[in-house]
């Protein structure tokens, strides 16, 4: 009994109590980890906040000075061109057009036969009178001398008809006038078997020229339709092959009804019209207007027109769907300038014209139609501008009304381009405020 009470004496450890002086139990170590890294958080987020109002304060001192400067006169740098007095062609686009051959010829069989050469490469450029097809010529052959074995009989024996009523009429009394009447009915027979004969010939000539097929028009070949060795028969529907004539090619579009009163000037001629054929914005040809349709179609409010293209290059295909661009009348000495020129106030347009002592003044425009001419965005001004005034093309953002500028010239001349888009291109800078804009510009570069 002493010895389990001695064991449970040795097994249950005693109280911790507290010293002398009340100094509590130290802390668990992650306890010490997670109050520090809280204290580094929050000195990083004084850190951060000081940062950013020391950048807010630099900003607008630098604002501040900009604006400083340019009330103190500092120019503006700007690009410039001199207002122009040019023809300003006017188009009708975005006209989907269809490519036409002017001839598609589909080649048959006018002889029956065996096919025993095919003298074409399918898909080449073939010309009027190359040898495309033939056919075996023998079957032909024999007729044509059967032909002028008859004709060669039936001559010598009008000759001999002939002869023979030479000598019933030299001798009047020695036949009767019966015999010579019959004679000379004779001689008529003779004479209508013999071109008999030569028709039989002509015929067998005509078919033996038949067995070489040549081509009508110079145009690019089709697939052949039949290969050698087949019989072909002149019943046949399908064909051998098909031709489609390129040079010169045709495109059918339509155009608006409301538009035919610029496209006929004269109603009894049809205007030889500038067309351009563009695949997206790329120019594959120029041609001219050739006809127009006679009446408008009522489901569509359209009117069809037929332009021809040379084709040189081949760029236009049968078939093909492309868009047109019509020119339909010219401006004669229109007022133009680039595009992006002109700006557009809240109820108005207007432009920044230089004056001759380096500043800008605002200037109230009316705008007309504007054109890409040659890969230059055009527009014409019917009032506010007169011809060789300087205007500002790039840098207007921070312009105002007396801003003083340092202008640079840009060349005016069009910029040669083989790419033409088929829309009009936005304005390059759109302002709605006149008051405030320069101000808010200038506090925006400064940050």
């Amino acid at each position: 009994m002493q010895r389990m009470m001695k064991a449970d004496s040795t097994v249950s450890p005693a109280p911790v109590q507290p010293d002398s002086y009340g100094t509590p139990p130290p802390r668990h170590p992650l306890k010490a980890r997670s109050l520090w890294i809280l204290w580094l958080m929050i000195v990083c987020a004084l850190a951060a906040i000081g940062a950013l109002v020391i950048y807010r304060l630099h900003a607008s001192q630098a604002a501040t000075a900009s604006r400083k400067a340019l009330a103190g006169g500092g120019a503006i740098p700007v690009d410039v061109v001199a207002v122009q007095q040019r023809d300003l062609p006017i188009y009708q686009e975005g006209l989907l057009g269809t490519v036409t051959s002017l001839q598609t010829v589909t080649i048959n069989t006018r002889v029956n036969g065996q096919l025993i050469k095919v003298a074409f490469v399918e898909g080449q450029i073939v010309k009027q009178g190359d040898v495309l097809v033939e056919i075996d010529p023998n079957p032909y052959k024999a007729q044509l001398e059967i032909a002028q074995g008859a004709l060669v009989r039936d001559q010598a024996l009008l000759s001999d008809a002939q002869v023979d009523l030479k000598r019933y009429q030299a001798a009047p009394l020695a036949y009767t006038q019966q015999q010579i009447d019959t004679q000379s009915a004779l001689v008529q027979q003779d004479i209508g078997i013999v071109k008999s004969d030569q028709g039989s010939v002509d015929s067998a000539k005509v078919n033996l020229d038949y067995c070489t097929i040549t081509s009508p028009v110079t145009g690019r070949i089709g697939l052949r339709l039949v290969d050698e060795g087949n019989i072909v028969n002149t019943t046949d529907t399908t064909g051998l092959v098909v031709i489609t004539q390129l040079q010169p090619i045709t495109v059918e579009f339509s155009i608006p009804q409301d538009v035919i009163p610029d496209v006929l000037s004269h109603p009894q001629k049809i205007p030889p019209l500038e067309t351009t054929a563009l695949n997206g914005d790329q120019v594959l040809a120029t041609g001219k207007l050739a006809s127009i349709d006679s009446q408008v179609d009522t489901t569509t409010g359209m009117v069809k027109l037929k332009a021809l293209f040379d084709n040189s290059d081949f760029e236009l295909f049968p078939n093909q769907l492309i868009s047109i661009r019509l020119k339909t009348s010219t401006l004669k000495d229109a007022v133009v300038v680039p595009t992006e020129a002109v700006q557009t106030g809240p109820d108005f347009s207007f432009v920044y014209v230089v004056k001759p002592d380096k500043t800008v003044e605002i200037r109230h425009i009316t705008s007309g139609p504007n054109e890409l001419v040659n890969g230059d965005d055009l527009t014409a001004i019917t009032q506010g501008l007169s011809p060789n005034e300087i205007v500002v093309v790039n840098g207007v953002d921070k312009l105002e009304d007396g801003s003083k500028v340092d202008a640079t010239m840009r060349a005016a001349t069009t910029r040669p381009t083989t790419r033409m888009a088929t829309t009009r291109r936005s304005h390059s800078h759109i302002r709605t405020s006149l008051t405030n804009d320069s101000q808010q510009q200038t506090s925006r570069d400064g940050q």
